[in-house]
């Protein structure tokens, strides 16, 4: 009985950790929409690398040094190809204050300013299903295949940022 309990009990904590998503892991897919109500998935950019932020609007500026860095690898440096790479942001509406309206408002501003598309989390339930940290800016970075290769939860150290900016260079040229 205490070994069937004890299964019991490995069995569950593995189920319930499935959830959380961990480095190596393939990420559970998501439908979001932008704030024009277009629907998007992951594989609405099938084949390319994602780095996506996931992010309570409050701490929107966290890792605007980061976002800046792989913005000048794109467009200045040419180390990152737009047709192997997309970056999205998802704001974590549910750990906001700030009503709906103007999170849209800060969305709109940032996929402008780095030529993306921001996706909107209502209910917070791609920051449960994932495990990610609330009321923070979580930086996700998936290969092609939906794999986990980076989980970044707060602020990017600056002396993390030149690597993580490699990171998406070498998944590009696997």
């Amino acid at each position: 009985m205490k070994d069937y309990l004890l299964f019991i009990l490995l069995l569950c904590t593995h189920l319930l950790s499935q959830g959380t998503l961990e480095v190596g892991m393939k990420a559970a897919g998501w439908e979001l929409k932008d704030a024009d109500g277009k629907l998007f998935t992951m594989e609405s950019w099938s084949g390319k690398i994602l780095q996506i932020n996931y992010v309570d609007p409050d701490e929107s500026e966290m890792n605007e040094h980061f976002n800046d860095a792989v913005k000048y690898a794109i467009d200045v440096d040419s180390l990152i190809a737009r047709d192997s790479f997309k970056g999205i942001g998802i704001a974590d509406c549910a750990s906001s204050w700030k009503p709906d309206f103007a999170i849209r408002l800060i969305g709109g501003a940032k996929a402008k300013k780095y030529d993306t598309t921001v996706l909107f989390d209502y209910d917070g339930d791609l920051r449960k299903a994932w495990g990610l940290k609330e009321d923070s800016y979580n930086v996700i970075i998936l290969d092609e295949d939906r794999i986990v290769r980076a989980i970044i939860q707060g602020q990017i150290p600056e002396e993390q940022v030149a690597d993580l900016v490699q990171l998406i260079i070498n998944l590009q040229n696997k």
